[in-house]
């Protein structure tokens, strides 16, 4: 497993889901639940690193997609 530094700025789900060991649904899931700030590009679901590092370690306070 790579580093989370080793990671571009803008996380798509793939890396979501390296990162946390889990399987591409249960990514979708995640980055479709709310719980951190996610853009949407077409089909594309992009999340900034740092909002989801923020929200991996406790520190966010954006619950909504927006």
């Amino acid at each position: 497993m790579k580093d989370i530094d080793q990671y571009p700025d803008v996380l798509n789900v793939s890396d979501i889901q390296e990162i946390l060991g889990v399987g591409r649904r249960q990514a979708y899931d995640l980055v479709s639940s709310g719980q951190f700030h996610t853009v949407r590009i077409g089909k594309r679901i992009k999340v900034f690193k740092a909002v989801f590092v923020s929200w991996l370690y406790g520190n966010h306070t954006d619950r909504g997609n927006n």
